[in-house]
């Protein structure tokens, strides 16, 4: 294994990253939706800087159905969710829908199988800028992870085969807007933060079998954030962003150990981690971001010193911010408008540059080989370079429009759009 400049970060956060089991798995896998190290760096690939619908296309491959699920990309599998409409079938309240999973060669694109793992009629009234698919899966290199919400989470081989099903229920979501947390992985543990308008809770599951090792209720309104499990100072935490609390859980048995207020409703944005504070915000209807020093933190720690530095200005509402080199990148709402902050200081680098023609933006950065992409909902990528002011390396676009989260592996960028799953590498 080569050394890279990211040694300090691995030693500290694992999260929904395979990496503590495997000891390796970084270089050319994206095992869940921010990646090995769940933050959005892909630490050793050195991918494209430019591409279009003419050049470093490797291939790209129709997808039937919708879904904004980011690819999990795994040795030679692309595996991809979605929701296709049962056709022929008069428009009502209720819609009958087919869920699959859908696994791509890697190497060309083609299907390698198909797997329905439910059929269920679902409300047809959604967000127009939503999925009946948007929450995406995980693996551990030997089992696929789909998860589907309101459908279940399903333990799937790689040939296809369902091992087992966990179902859930059935979520409530404010406003019709849909579902969209993932599951986190950890061990033997998988972890799905499950907060809507009924009773919201938390699930921790074996990853054998999909049965509780244990859950705790939540007082919570909905929010389509995912699980942050980072092990600190010999101690695996889960880390849940929610509206009324932000929350540390045990992994072990699911008992607090600390939580604080101070983030706006609607909450979807991931944790990020770094040297020793993690970074957490939103920005439904206004802004909040908390650095919070995990060495403080225990109890109740609202307004404590445990509060390294907070801001109230241009968080993102949907998109997840990306860490690096002691930068902190995020977006304003869902637009494209770029921050970049002083990780230690919260010290403005830049702040509201706008990247234009972007549209509204779902999609969460990504980084790799000093550079960070930022795709929109045009189709359009951003290729900027990592540093404290803005510089723009490339402008990319695409014949299609994207809502889900890149995924790179390799030396290889998979985006998967409305119409198809792409993956751009160099001719």
């Amino acid at each position: 294994m080569k050394l890279f400049r990211f040694i300090p970060l691995l030693l500290v956060i694992i999260s929904n990253s395979v990496l503590s089991q495997t000891g390796s798995g970084y270089r050319n896998n994206w095992p869940a939706w921010r990646g090995p190290l769940a933050n959005g760096i892909a630490p050793e690939s050195n991918p494209p800087v430019s591409w279009s619908e003419s050049t470093n296309i490797k291939w790209r491959t129709a997808i039937p159905g919708k879904g904004f699920s980011t690819p999990i990309v795994w040795a030679r599998y692309v595996f991809v969710t979605t929701a296709i409409p049962k056709e022929g079938v008069p428009e009502s309240e209720m819609m009958p829908y087919i869920f699959k999973v859908i696994a791509l060669n890697r190497a060309d694109g083609k299907i390698l199988w198909e797997k329905t793992v439910a059929e269920e009629e679902v409300p047809d009234r959604i967000h127009q800028t939503a999925s009946h698919i948007s929450n995406s899966s995980v693996t551990d290199g030997k089992y696929l992870y789909a998860y589907f919400g309101s459908r279940g989470l399903f333990c799937l081989d790689f040939t296809g085969n369902i091992i087992w099903k966990r179902d859930f229920g059935q979520m409530q979501k404010r406003n019709n807007f849909g579902e969209g947390s993932s599951p986190a992985l950890y061990g033997n543990k998988i972890v799905v933060q499950w907060d809507h308008e009924g009773q919201s809770e938390i699930f921790c599951v074996d990853k054998s079998t999909g049965k509780d090792l244990w859950k705790k209720e939540r007082d919570e309104p909905s929010s389509w954030s995912t699980p942050f499990i980072l092990e600190y100072n010999g101690k695996v935490q889960v880390i849940t962003t929610a509206s009324n609390k932000v929350r540390s859980y045990n992994l072990d048995n699911g008992d607090l150990i600390w939580e604080c207020s101070g983030l706006t409703g609607n909450v979807t944005p991931n944790a990020v981690f770094g040297d020793g504070i993690l970074y957490i915000m939103s920005g439904h209807r206004g802004f909040a971001l908390l650095a919070i020093r995990m060495a403080d933190a225990k109890g109740d720690i609202t307004g404590s010193n445990s509060i390294v530095w907070s801001a109230n200005v241009n968080t993102p509402y949907v998109p997840s911010p990306l860490l690096v080199n002691k930068r902190l990148y995020f977006l304003r709402v869902n637009s494209g408008a770029i921050s970049c902050l002083d990780a230690a200081t919260g010290k403005v680098h830049y702040g509201m540059e706008m990247l234009a023609n972007l549209g509204v933006v779902y999609n969460s950065p990504v980084y790799a080989s000093g550079r960070i992409y930022q795709l929109g909902g045009t189709g359009l990528t951003y290729t900027l370079k990592d540093g404290p002011g803005l510089e723009i390396i490339s402008e990319n676009q695409l014949d299609d429009s994207f809502a889900a989260s890149p995924a790179i592996a390799g030396d290889e960028i998979f985006l998967r759009g409305q119409k198809f799953v792409y993956c751009i590498a160099e001719d």
